[in-house]
């Protein structure tokens, strides 16, 4: 078997198999986990953490509202349900996290934290790029629109149908 048939081969194992969709699903999981982790563990220590963010200058408001995107925006990009919009909440936050609390490269750990930050809000743009895939509730919710657009298109069909053909019946009197 010459190489380029070996490669038709394999593409038309992938396509069959959904390994694309598969690998994106695998990748909402896994990028999504470390934001539902957090978003559970400051949500069961609400008081020690909102303290914790004071002294950072996060203030209760502002705390509530990451904790709310963490766990939502986790819910969304696992889920597959609203991923783009998800996805694109994550990025921001990652970059803004990045930005306003990892910025001290003397110590290694932050700048280790600021690159995780910067990866994974890379790869929660890739996934807003890419979608959920088929594997996703986004995919469900599509179809069932789709299905009910057909289904008025149908009624208003058989309608039109019946409104050109009235039928009068006389009876003889």
């Amino acid at each position: 078997m010459i190489p380029t048939e070996f490669r038709a081969k394999a593409c038309r194992l992938a396509t069959r198999l959904y390994l694309r969709d598969a690998a994106l699903l695998a990748g909402r999981l896994l990028l999504s986990f470390i934001f539902l982790h957090e978003g559970v563990t400051l949500a069961t220590h609400f008081a020690a953490a909102a303290s914790a963010m004071a002294a950072l200058g996060v203030g209760l408001p502002l705390f509530i509202a990451t904790v709310a995107l963490q766990l939502g925006a986790g819910l969304s990009v696992a889920s597959g349900l609203l991923t783009r919009l998800g996805a694109i909440g994550l990025g921001l936050f990652c970059l803004a996290t990045a930005l306003l609390f990892h910025t001290n490269f003397a110590s290694q750990n932050e700048l280790l934290h600021f690159e995780k930050d910067l990866a994974i809000s890379g790869g929660m743009f890739v996934l807003a790029a890419a979608g959920a895939g088929r594997f996703s509730l986004d995919r469900l919710v599509a179809g069932y629109l789709t299905q009910r657009q057909r289904d008025r298109e149908m009624v208003a069909a058989l309608l039109a149908v019946e409104n050109q053909f009235c039928l009068e019946v006389r009876l003889p009197v």
